[in-house]
């Protein structure tokens, strides 16, 4: 490997680092400061509602629209314009007045971190093609312990040097993300490696045939959902239903996302190592539907155990972006495959929350929704079956339609 290839590999690998942490830190940084926020003005019930939901809504409309802005400005420059747009909101979230403005500054922060989250199993497979279990390892844990800090510290942060205070030094880390992506974008330019064929429209006409691309659908689905409902409600549920007072319930919340770090440790790894996904979609929807199962029928009994397992599911997340590389043979399948999954789940998602709240509602208990979260778990069964294919998307289209790709 000569000197610039190996220094540019270093790069890469810092620049998919930092903007890992910035994607999580971004999302997570909001929410332990809306009370302290509310000193200075208010800040509605209503809209706390529509940011809580602006994360899957935002990660579904970039999927739809990040494929075709790579096409148009290649790869490291879009995500060098999603790094700058995600730290300049960041910094102006630091500067709202209203609610309405951190609303504003919130939804481009989320508009750009959509745009990275589509983009990085992209970046992965293009600069560590030999290496995507590895590499998708160090983001998915990154993200990881991005998501579990900043509730952490954002409050004694705040305490220390004001919620402005807490929010700018966030935008910091931010910065930092942009400059291995000025550096990297200028190499890419420079050598042409960001160029790329002229866009075949086909390709998403393609993989929406392929079995392999809907049981990604689900696979990242399933587990968005069961994510983004019990960030919402799983305190709620285990404050009604487990007996617990709402410090534990955080500390339960807290440990449900920090399940997240050892499956983002093994979960690459071991995929890539074994080319096998089904004993991963047999301990996560298992392990999901015993924690499911023990929250119906015994929530007091073993509740660290219940949020523990219900905490496993999640494990899917580091899958799919492993499988975005492993089950594609070109970047230009990688970006439509990871933006169309992305966008399709997400979208799903969004809809977890809202039918479990509804359901909570109409029905005065948490019954009804855990069963549809148990209902959910189930229908990655079915995607498990198709993933035990060890094919590409391209390979499954041409066995499909005997048609080269």
């Amino acid at each position: 490997m000569t000197s610039r290839r190996a220094g540019t590999i270093a790069l890469a690998a810092a620049a998919v680092v930092l903007l890992a942490l910035t994607l999580r830190i971004a999302v997570a940084s909001l929410s332990p400061l809306l009370t302290v926020i509310g000193r200075d003005f208010e800040v509605p019930a209503a809209l706390v509602g529509l940011i809580g939901m602006a994360p899957p809504v935002a990660f579904a409309l970039s999927g739809m629209v990040t494929p075709a802005l790579e096409r148009r400005l290649g790869l490291e420059r879009t995500v060098l314009i999603a790094a700058v747009v995600g730290a300049t909101m960041l910094s102006l979230r630091a500067a709202a007045v209203d609610a309405w403005s951190l609303l504003a500054a919130t939804a481009g922060i989320f508009a750009a971190v959509g745009v990275g989250n589509v983009l990085l199993p992209t970046v992965v497979k293009k600069y560590f093609p030999d290496r995507i279990g590895l590499m998708t390892t160090v983001y998915s844990t990154t993200m990881a312990v991005a998501t579990f800090t900043p509730p952490l510290v954002a409050v004694p942060l705040a305490d220390a040097v004001g919620w402005r205070g807490s929010f700018v030094t966030w935008a910091v880390v931010a910065l930092a993300a942009v400059v291995p992506w000025i550096a990297l974008s200028l190499r890419a330019r420079a050598s042409s490696a960001d160029a790329v064929d002229e866009p075949r429209t086909a390709v998403l006409s393609r993989i929406v045939r392929v079995p392999q691309t809907w049981a990604l659908v689900v696979t990242f689905g399933v587990n968005s959902a069961v994510a983004y409902a019990m960030f919402a409600w799983l305190p709620s549920l285990l404050i009604e239903v487990a007996g617990v007072d709402a410090a534990e319930a955080g500390g339960l919340l807290a440990l449900f996302s920090f399940m997240g770090l050892p499956v983002s440790l093994l979960v690459p790894l071991l995929v890539a190592r074994l080319g096998r996904t089904t004993p991963f979609y047999v301990v996560a929807v298992v392990g999901g539907l015993t924690g499911v199962v023990g929250l119906l029928v015994a929530p007091a009994a073993a509740t660290v155990l219940w949020v523990v397992l219900i905490g496993i599911p999640p494990l899917m997340f580091p899958l799919a972006l492993t499988l975005f590389g492993l089950r594609t043979r070109s970047h230009e399948t990688a970006v439509a495959l990871s933006g169309f999954v992305q966008s399709v789940g997400y979208g799903f998602a969004a809809l977890m929350p809202l039918a479990i709240g509804v359901t909570h509602e109409v029905t005065g208990g948490w019954t009804v929704g855990l069963c549809v979260l148990g209902g959910a778990l189930l229908l990655v069964v079915p995607a498990a079956v198709v993933m035990t294919r060890r094919e590409s998307v391209e390979t499954a289209w041409e066995r499909r339609t005997g048609h080269a790709w």
